[in-house]
């Protein structure tokens, strides 16, 4: 080999090892069971529990370059797509050690990075035959639907009735109990309808309430979050009593609600398909799922009246309450943020009165400017007693602020961003609610149904600018009482009409609140991904299956160019040997990913176990003749990389795990380039980049094995 090769070899890749040491703190976080991991601030002593790469990344020290090159290409794949990282960080560690290896191996950097990208492009071609259209999965889940128990009788305590349910098979009549006094005729629509079903949410199947027979509709109660479909055959029934409940209290508009139901749809399986969908994508994150599939009815409903999108991400935000059980978790209309007891004070004299809003996009601060905005050139102020007129000058704009407020009548102030204190304690005082930190698409919701529309100065408001008939109200557990959670007060503003839909997530437990929301977040976008990229992959290990059948053929096949192409005698030797030392280290990467999976999920008891099995499967795949119908097989089935159970569990009788197409792929390529753009810098820095760069025009022009 030439000196620089065996300088390169000789010395020591520190950015490879540093991020393969990063990528292994992750290895927890692949599959559908997950270790959490405790991060403790030293300054504060505080620990937060996190289960994704991202936060783990962000909790770490990294003052390396390949830290931070690692901790940008994570976050593009979470600003992306919101899904991926785990998957993107151990391919990082898992390749790193890779090309490390074919480093002491004496293969040219070159070699690596050529054989690497051309065959992980080939593996993304390959797995196109793994996709199903999302028409499909949805027809596929709503024919293999959970049967249904006989319908049996449940006395209904509250109503003095006996409703008639059919539950799944796992569950029995006698484990239902509807508690007498939960609930109120009087209280919150919403919070009756949430309580009165809140009993059979947890069996994950509830029938359609008081349909006739042939009625094709589906509703959902979004208490519980759980769809119920004529798909399941599942039926409710009940006495005339409760039937002249359901005219009141179950219709389908719940804009007074704290929950949601959805009314008929024309296409009995198309939310059902979605919420299952969802489900599938979740890798097991059920409760998160049911807050989506409630989303969901409302927005098909809102589809097929307004013929808007069937799922609109910008309608969804969250709330956290810490300090109550996760059982109160709901989806609530409107939307629902936390204020401090002061604020709340105001709002108790708001509630049930129309309000007159405003929206201001920006900051409610003195020294507040948009974006772009220049300052006078040329221009300088000298000022005798600087402190002292900037105290009358604060106190002025504050008076303003306030006057424009009251001359406008103005009850309600959504800010996009800060809000300064003294002006939030001046109009507390005068019985004026201000909320800052809001997002943009909540602004957008509530301009569109009040007819307000966002200033960035209050000296810009005209009576044009305010809109009408908002209603704040403090929020409400299922059991119809306001939630008092001490320094933050929980309340819900609401419009008739708007679409904006608020999950609020709730724990006892501090160090889970961003946890969950995390969780519910991947859900959401998983779910947009898919229906974005109108297809899916196959899930449960699939396409790395195929992708390390795909690889193995690789190497099998003879070289497209001819070793007397090749200049240099020592390159021409060996070409054929890099490239399968390089493509088996491209196949190491997913076949630990796989190997870990099942251990993280106790289906195998150690890598080697869990690597019998791959290998097991990939043998099987080549005497089969064709791969990808070995494995669609395997899947159908329900045996892919399962002897008999599997890791990749499934989340109820015959529905099956499915993957994001782009995000997947995106995360594959994201972490081979950060690995390569290391080793290529690595290189640089130990021969030179003189010598780097010719030795890779050198090789590159040449070394082609597809």
């Amino acid at each position: 080999l030439p000196m620089a090769f065996r300088d390169v070899n000789a010395r020591r890749h520190i950015g490879l090892q540093q991020l393969s040491s990063l990528a292994l703190a992750g290895r927890t976080f692949l599959g559908p069971i997950k270790s959490c991991k405790f991060i403790v601030d030293e300054s504060t002593n505080q620990s937060t529990l996190i289960c994704s790469a991202v936060r783990l990344i962000e909790s770490l020290d990294l003052s390396s370059a390949a830290g931070q090159l690692l901790n940008e290409t994570i976050q593009a794949q979470n600003k992306e797509f919101k899904t991926g990282m785990s998957t993107l960080l151990f391919l990082v560690g898992a390749w790193s050690n890779a090309v490390v290896e074919c480093l002491q191996q004496n293969v040219p950097v070159s070699a690596i990075v050529s054989v690497m990208s051309e065959g992980l492009n080939s593996c993304c071609e390959r797995v196109q035959c793994l996709q199903i259209s999302i028409h499909d999965v949805n027809k596929e889940l709503c024919s293999s639907s959970v049967k249904s128990k006989p319908c049996q009788i449940v006395h209904d305590g509250l109503l003095n009735a006996q409703i008639s349910v059919c539950f799944p098979e796992d569950v029995s009549a006698s484990e239902v109990v509807i508690p007498r006094n939960s609930c109120s005729h009087q209280g919150d629509d919403g919070n009756f309808s949430k309580c009165l079903v809140s009993p059979l949410a947890s069996f994950g199947s509830v029938a359609s309430l008081d349909k006739p027979v042939g009625d094709k509709s589906t509703s959902l109660i979004s208490g519980s979050g759980v769809i119920a479909s004529s798909c399941n055959k599942q039926k409710l029934t009940h006495s005339r009593y409760f039937s002249t409940l359901r005219k009141s209290h179950f219709s389908s508009q719940q804009d007074n609600s704290q929950g949601s139901l959805s009314g008929p749809s024309a296409d009995p399986c198309q939310c059902y398909g979605l919420g299952h969908l969802a489900m599938a994508l979740s890798h097991g994150n059920q409760t998160s799922v049911k807050l989506l599939q409630s989303i969901l009815a409302y927005q098909q409903e809102r589809a097929e009246c307004s013929g808007s999108t069937q799922f609109n991400i910008v309608e969804i935000v969250t709330c956290c309450l810490l300090g109550l059980p996760e059982s109160y978790s709901c989806v609530s209309p409107g939307f629902v943020t936390l204020v401090s007891p002061e604020q709340a004070t105001v709002i108790k004299n708001f509630e049930d009165k129309p309000l007159r809003i405003l929206l201001m996009d920006g900051d409610l601060t003195e020294q507040y400017r948009h974006l772009g905005f220049n300052r006078p050139c040329n221009v300088r102020t000298t000022l005798e007693h600087p402190r002292l007129w900037e105290g009358r000058a604060g106190d002025l704009w504050l008076s303003s602020v306030l006057d424009i407020l009251i001359n406008f009548e103005v009850n309600l102030l959504l800010v996009k961003g800060n809000v300064c204190e003294n002006v939030m304690e001046r109009c507390i005082a005068n019985s004026i609610l201000v909320i800052g930190s809001v997002t943009r698409d909540v602004l957008r919701a509530f301009g569109e149904v009040t007819s307000a529309q966002p200033v960035t100065y209050l000296t810009q408001l005209n009576a044009d600018c305010v809109g009408s008939g908002a209603q704040v109200e403090l929020w409400k557990a299922c059991d119809g009482r306001a939630v008092d959670l001490g320094e933050l007060v929980p309340v819900r503003i609401k419009v008739q009409g708007i679409p904006l839909r608020t999950a609020v997530l709730t724990t006892t437990v501090a160090s889970k609140v961003q946890l969950i929301e995390d969780q519910f977040w991947t859900s959401v976008y998983r779910l947009h991904h898919a229906l974005n990229d109108k297809k899916v992959f196959l899930g449960g290990g699939a396409v790395e299956l195929l992708c390390l059948s795909h690889i193995q053929m690789l190497s099998e096949q003879p070289l497209q160019a001819a070793n007397k192409n090749f200049h240099s005698p020592w390159l021409a030797v060996s070409v054929t040997e890099y490239k399968s030392v390089v493509l088996q280290a491209l196949a190491t990467g997913w076949k630990q990913y796989l190997s870990v999976v099942m251990c993280n999920t106790a289906k195998a008891a150690s890598e080697l176990e869990a690597c019998t099995s791959v290998d097991y499967h990939l043998k099987k795949a080549a005497d089969c003749g064709s791969p990808s119908a070995y494995i669609w097989e395997e899947f159908r089935r329900g045996d892919l990389l399962r002897g008999g159970s599997g890791p990749f569990a499934d989340h109820g009788e015959g529905l099956k795990v499915y993957d994001n197409v782009t995000a997947k792929t995106e995360a594959w390529r994201r972490a081979l380039d950060l690995v390569l753009l290391v080793l290529q810098t690595d290189a640089e820095i130990i021969t030179g980049p003189k010598t780097n760069q010719l030795l890779n025009s050198h090789v590159s022009s040449e070394f082609m094995f597809l």
